[in-house]
């Protein structure tokens, strides 16, 4: 037997605050302009939010407006914050290498070869058949969790919560499988007039309970429950803690149960591969699954800064596949087009919708992806022409 445990994070959570700031200026740039470059990262401390880094783009740049709507939108009031904006335009040596690929440089005319990578790095993607969502089922609660107590605060329906909160959700696994729930914690921001017990009892009837069966999972005689174990948690958000994009990598990934590659998401346009590279891995994870070549599967994309074609890609299926890894490696590289403008036109990745998956995972919907399906039909016929056909059990 063996225990794993993810977390999630509530969207006043100032970390996950920072996200969403980040990306909302970013989709505010983009609505404007879709080919704006952008790069910003968010701090936020108590009664101060600052904003610096990198904006090129011919849309007026609007950085306390969209401060202010994401604000909003995480629970918080919009007045009383000091918001500090340094930013410049992207390095020209930088946009040079991005606009420009090497492979353009060296004479290369096929199509989509104009732009480079905006970064050099490994990036992941990850897929499991565990959940219909093809994430690990303690990271899907979490969400659910977390997704919850915002609706339950929203809506009223627990009274006297606030904003800022966090869940920890560990399962017992045997032989691969999900067999028991070891522990939940949940820290949850609340007014200073609540009771704790009360609070702990309505938190674990109307969130967690409901969450765990939504999953076909339930509380039994050796889970252990914690709410606000440290007690009272009156004071949150940025006066609390000091907010910062970037931090939670692991909610918005795998849970930290799959390799990442180090990078941040939020605050970033396409062009960044540490986003655009890390959704097309994502991809590929999931039409390996969809394909039946595997149950689990971790996709690498190596790229070197202005240059298009990524220097390596690799595939491990953790020993679940029914063919070898090199095999849908090389499948991969058939089959999909990994150059990041490639990918920002097949993922539609110039669209302003990157701010409503800050929260609860980038990958947790299915708004990115053009039909998995699709991708894992033709991965599966590609396989074919190297000489396996695979059985696909049910």
């Amino acid at each position: 037997m063996d225990i794993r445990t993810c977390e999630s994070t509530c969207i006043g959570h100032p970390d996950k605050l920072c996200d969403l700031i980040a990306d909302t200026i970013l989709d505010d740039l983009l609505f404007e302009d879709p080919s704006a470059r952008c790069a910003v990262e968010v701090m936020a401390t108590k009664g101060r939010i600052i904003v610096a880094g990198e904006i090129t783009s011919s849309a007026r740049v609007r950085v306390r407006e969209s401060v202010r709507r994401a604000l909003i939108r995480a629970g918080y009031a919009p007045f009383g914050w000091r918001v500090n904006v340094h930013t410049h335009s992207q390095s020209p040596d930088i946009a040079a290498g991005v606009n420009t690929s090497l492979e353009a440089r060296d004479g290369e005319e096929s199509a989509y070869v104009g732009l480079g990578a905006g970064d050099q790095g490994t990036v992941y993607g990850y897929a499991t058949r565990e959940t219909p969502e093809r994430l690990p089922l303690p990271l899907v609660v979490a969400h659910d969790i977390c997704h919850r107590l915002d609706k339950a605060r929203a809506e009223g329906t627990i009274r006297g919560i606030g904003c800022d909160g966090k869940a920890q959700v560990s399962l017992r696994y045997e032989d691969g499988q999900a067999a028991g729930v070891a522990a939940v914690v949940v820290s949850i921001q609340h007014m200073k007039d609540t009771s704790l017990e009360e609070l702990r009892r309505t938190v674990r009837t109307q969130v967690i309970a409901p969450a765990l069966a939504s999953h076909d999972l339930h509380i039994d005689e050796d889970t252990l429950v914690l709410v606000n174990p440290a007690g009272p948690f009156t004071l949150g958000g940025p006066a609390a803690d000091t907010g910062l994009t970037g931090r939670k990598l692991a909610v918005d990934t795998y849970g930290g149960l799959a390799p990442h590659g180090g990078g941040a998401f939020s605050g970033k346009d396409a062009t960044k591969v540490d986003r655009s590279g890390d959704y097309m891995a994502r991809l590929i994870a999931l039409a390996i699954i969809d394909a039946r070549l595997a149950d689990e599967a971790v996709v690498g994309i190596s790229y070197a800064i202005g240059k298009a074609d990524p220097v390596a890609v690799t595939v491990d299926t953790r020993g679940s596949g029914r063919v070898p890894d090199e095999v849908i490696a090389d499948a991969v590289r058939a089959v999909f087009d990994l150059r990041p403008e490639a990918i920002i036109e097949l993922l539609r990745l110039r669209r302003p919708v990157f701010a409503e998956h800050s929260t609860y995972g980038h990958f947790t919907t299915s708004s990115w992806w053009n039909s998995p399906y699709s991708y894992g039909y033709k991965l599966k016929e590609e396989v074919k022409t190297r000489g396996y056909a695979p059985a696909y059990p049910f």
